[in-house]
């Protein structure tokens, strides 16, 4: 068995031991660097070492320190609140407003599984406090996640848009967030309309005073707190995440130090709320994608990135070896994690990428969106998270119900997404 093969079977068992066993992928995709590199290649520890991201760490965790300082001082929730204000008593509108609230929220850099966190009990409780089908609310969380997470200041526009980069392929960050958002909406039309969305436009519902009970705030004092909401504080933070966005898009500085700058600015003007900020980051998602993309990196070393481009450049047709990553994207996403899913699948399909008969912005934009759109499995983090906070319906129903319109996006998405953005966009 060729080096090459060994090496693919590994990479294929992590996805399998990590989609089954609660045991964190960076941690197989190190030892996997280690035992594969080392032990069965030959590179030396120091070659090992040399393949870890240094720059995308520091991205992940200046991005994720600033906002675990955002959360923790009550800023999303400030956010938040604004939103859920635009309802006005009108049902319809509740689960655009989480749509939105989850796109912005991952928009400015936070990540996806953190974003359902923050909503996934607010938008349930919501849902059962208004008798609202909560798979249909839940769904567009999701999908709104999805909308946003390929911003350039997202972990997950982060990934595609360093590894195309770092492969000198035509990229474009602007025009990848603008393909998610647009995928994003479609499909949340179309489910809204399916799920019996337009019938919550005819029923109609008090004003603030039921929202702040939906919430579990006390609905008396809950007006005088929203007009106190936007402290000194919260509004130094707000300047900063926009400073962020300037930095980043306006001067081309690092957004991870940027971040970290920002960050740092933030808890000197505050330093006795910061005793809980490190605690708050994903410490998890970030060692995910470091052993992950470690591991891609000693594949790459030992020639296996070029040896399964050469199988994929096989197919022949570039259209439909795109085709077979979107799909391969989404099935593989819907039961692993997309993070790993992304820093491993976007490097492989790097001939399809460098074929000019066809769009490299409309491929790596049709497979990002597959393997992120199937994140509403139940069997991933945001599926998971909705799951949990489900109230008024049995849980094993929910599951059931949240399965098989995972199965149905597993289906379909991948394949509406490459059909907009390959074959009619390239």
């Amino acid at each position: 068995m060729s080096l090459e093969l060994i090496s693919i079977i590994v990479l294929l068992l992590m996805f399998v031991i990590g989609a089954f066993l609660p045991i964190n992928l960076g941690i197989l995709g190190f030892v996997a660097a280690f035992v594969v590199g080392s032990l069965v290649s030959g590179m030396s520890v120091d070659d090992i070492f040399s393949e870890f991201p240094g720059d995308l760490f520091v991205l992940l965790a200046g991005v994720t320190y600033l906002f675990s300082i955002v959360q923790n001082n009550g800023t999303v929730d400030l956010i938040t609140g604004w939103g859920l204000r635009l309802v006005k008593g009108n049902l319809g509108l509740i689960p655009w407003v989480m749509f939105s609230l989850c796109t912005l929220l991952t928009g400015v850099g936070t990540l996806g599984p953190a974003a359902i966190a923050i909503l996934a009990p607010i938008s349930m409780r919501f849902a059962f406090q208004y008798n609202i089908n909560p798979l249909l609310m839940g769904v567009m969380v999701v999908i709104g996640s999805t909308a946003g997470s390929f911003s350039p200041l997202n972990p997950y526009g982060v990934i595609v848009n360093g590894v195309m980069e770092s492969r000198n392929l035509p990229f474009s960050p602007g025009t990848l967030f603008i393909n998610a958002f647009i995928y994003g909406v479609v499909v949340s039309m179309l489910i809204f309309i399916a799920l019996g969305g337009l019938r919550m436009f005819k029923r109609k519902t008090s004003t603030e005073v039921q929202v702040a009970a939906a919430l579990d705030i006390n609905a008396e004092n809950n007006i005088e707190k929203q007009e106190n909401g936007l402290t000194f504080y919260k509004g130094v933070t707000l300047l900063g995440l926009v400073a962020l966005v300037v930095l980043a898009l306006g001067f081309k500085v690092n957004i991870g130090f940027a971040a970290f700058i920002i960050g740092l600015v933030l808890a000197l003007i505050a330093p006795k709320q910061q005793a809980a900020v490190l605690g708050k980051m994903p410490w998890s998602v970030i060692l995910l994608i470091t052993g992950i993309v470690t591991y891609v990196g000693v594949l790459e070393a030992i020639g296996t990135i070029e040896y399964v481009t050469e199988l994929i450049a096989s197919v022949g047709d570039p259209v439909i070896a795109a085709l077979s990553a979107s799909y391969v994207g989404g099935f593989v996403s819907a039961f692993a994690s997309t993070t790993g899913m992304l820093a491993a699948l976007i490097p492989l399909a790097a001939p399809i990428l460098q074929d000019p008969a066809i769009s490299s912005i409309g491929v790596v934009s049709a497979i990002a969106i597959a393997s992120s759109i199937v994140d509403l499995s139940p069997f991933s983090t945001n599926g998971a998270l909705l799951l949990a906070n489900v109230q008024g319906v049995n849980e094993r129903v929910f599951f059931k119900q949240l399965l098989l319109v995972t199965a149905l996006v597993v289906a379909f998405g991948p394949g509406l997404a490459w059909l907009i953005f390959v074959v009619i966009g390239g």
